[in-house]
């Protein structure tokens, strides 16, 4: 019914189209330029955009002022529509891959439409696409073009390839940013809405304590100041107990000793000695060692019987991972190949270790370079992975003293990977490297935790842990519904929301 109205009406119509496309991109345009940082740091966390993000963020409005002065000039009008219609086809298209296909919807635009869902926005865009297809139909109706009587399918074609290669044009864009993402490393990281909410903290009077392991049920934290002592956290509830482990053994001399809690026992560590002995939960009592231990720094028990080292025996007393079975006549095998020397063989292949009992795997993730190892039970490689940061070699200088015999760090060493921690399919990293197009506040406030993909092998997200009183952060543990962080003498307890907890599932 409408192509068959007046030409005065449509004349009129087109007008008033152009007008409100007009003032949509000049006020759009202006917003962006007003608030230009903020504008490049929206773009740098978008799913679709962020690997384009700098140049993007200065030719967007300069095209919106572009395609205004086009709309205003009447000889230009026609080219002003289609241009529009791309456009507004490309910000259409972008929402709605946002909204369907990828890994995390990010905060809308500024100004107006800052204050639209994502549902409404796309409705929105959609409208003014549909104003744009009636308007160049009803230009090209006027007296003075009468296109359409001469070529109505021309007309049509136009449109047609205008429109579906503006979504070709935005596909194409998030494939290749996803790629560059996932393989190509530019270190921009993503910060999704709201991923963990605080729910709790907790005065632990003392910052001698740490996260010794968990079941379905219970958080426990070890005390290195006291360590037979176990605070036992109910999930649920937030109330803490304190339990004693029965230890019968004297006169052994330990130096550092940590618990580790697995599965339905638990394990007093101690590398210096060398030691594990082990006991049951239910008890608290220890009822058996593991017999012939090597001298290790790192130790992550498996089972009852098997447990990873890290042990300081490789040349120049570099870093090397094995496996120690309690059950095998050559209880210790180590895998030399592991563990990839850069410098020293010791400074630049520290490391935190974590287990992941859902894969049954093995996380060694380096301190000093963008980088970590999935090691299966059997201390066997199954992948290298890498974190989003660029710093593929250790910044570090060693110093050499006493004769070679002594090693020290000669400058300030640039850590890249804090802390780590493991749940299910997902590997947790305090990362200290500041990505592209992220605040200043946010990292004197916060801590900044990047979420990876053991199974999928991939980067999904980021979010803040904000600071409580300044305190540093001593390490953090996660479980399927909350992520635990001991910030010197106070346990913050975080809700993970449900944009986080679908990552945890599984892909065989």
């Amino acid at each position: 019914m409408i192509l068959y109205t007046n030409a005065g009406f449509k004349k009129y119509a087109i007008d008033v189209i152009c007008l409100l496309y007009i003032l949509l991109f000049v006020y759009a345009a202006v917003s962006k330029l007003l608030d230009f940082e903020n504008f490049q740091v929206q773009l740098g966390q978008s799913p679709t955009l962020s690997s384009y993000a700098l140049w993007i963020s200065y030719l967007v409005p300069l095209i919106e002022l572009l395609i205004a002065l086009f709309l205003i000039i009447p000889k230009l009008r026609n080219c002003g529509l289609y241009s529009a219609l791309c456009l507004m086809t490309m910000f259409t298209t972008y929402i709605f891959i946002v909204l369907h296909y990828s890994s995390f919807v990010p905060c809308s635009c500024g100004g107006i439409l800052e204050k639209m869902s994502w549902n409404v926005h796309l409705a929105f865009n959609l409208f003014f696409v549909v104003l744009a297809i009636t308007a160049l139909i009803w230009q090209s109706q006027q007296p003075n073009n009468n296109a359409w009587k001469k070529k109505p399918r021309t007309i049509i074609l136009k449109i047609s390839l205008s429109f579906i290669l503006s979504v070709i044009a935005v596909t194409v864009l998030f494939l290749l940013s996803e790629e560059i993402m996932q393989y190509k490393n530019p270190f921009i990281r993503r910060f999704p809405q709201h991923p963990v909410m605080r729910d709790t903290v907790i005065d632990l009077k003392f910052n001698s304590y740490y996260f010794a392991g968990a079941d379905q049920k219970r958080i426990y934290l070890g005390n290195y100041s006291n360590p037979l002592h176990v605070k036992v956290l109910n999930e649920k509830t937030k109330i803490i107990e304190t339990t004693k482990i029965t230890f019968a053994k004297k006169n052994i001399p330990f130096v550092s000793v940590r618990t580790v809690v697995r599965g339905s026992h638990f394990y007093l560590t101690d590398g210096s000695v060398p030691a594990i002995f082990k006991g049951r939960i239910s008890d608290w009592k220890t009822t058996g060692e593991f017999k012939g231990l090597p001298y290790f720094t790192l130790a992550e028990p498996v089972d009852s019987t098997k447990v990873i080292l890290r042990s300081s025996r490789g040349k120049n007393r570099s870093h090397e991972l094995g496996i120690f079975d309690d059950g095998q006549i050559q209880k210790i095998r180590y895998n030399k190949t592991l563990l990839q020397v850069q410098k020293d063989g010791i400074f630049d292949t520290d490391g935190t270790l974590a287990y992941s009992e859902k894969l049954h795997q093995l996380v060694y993730t380096y301190y000093y370079r963008n980088e970590f190892i999935v090691v299966n039970s059997n201390a066997e490689l199954s992948y290298i992975g890498n974190t989003i940061d660029t710093t593929t070699k250790a910044k570090i200088k060693v110093a050499y003293l006493k004769n070679g015999m002594e090693r020290k760090f000669s400058a300030p060493p640039l850590t890249v990977n804090a802390k780590t921690a493991v749940c299910g399919n997902l590997l947790f990293v305090n990362s200290r490297v500041q990505g592209r197009f992220e605040n200043e506040k946010l990292w004197k406030d916060a801590f900044i935790i990047d979420v990876y993909n053991l199974v999928k092998r991939t980067y999904i997200m980021s979010f803040a842990v904000y600071k409580i009183e300044e305190k540093k952060l001593f390490s953090f543990y996660v479980t399927d519904d909350y992520l635990y962080a001991i910030m010197e003498n106070h346990l913050a307890v975080y809700k993970l929301r449900n944009n986080l907890k679908k990552e945890m599932k599984i892909v065989k």
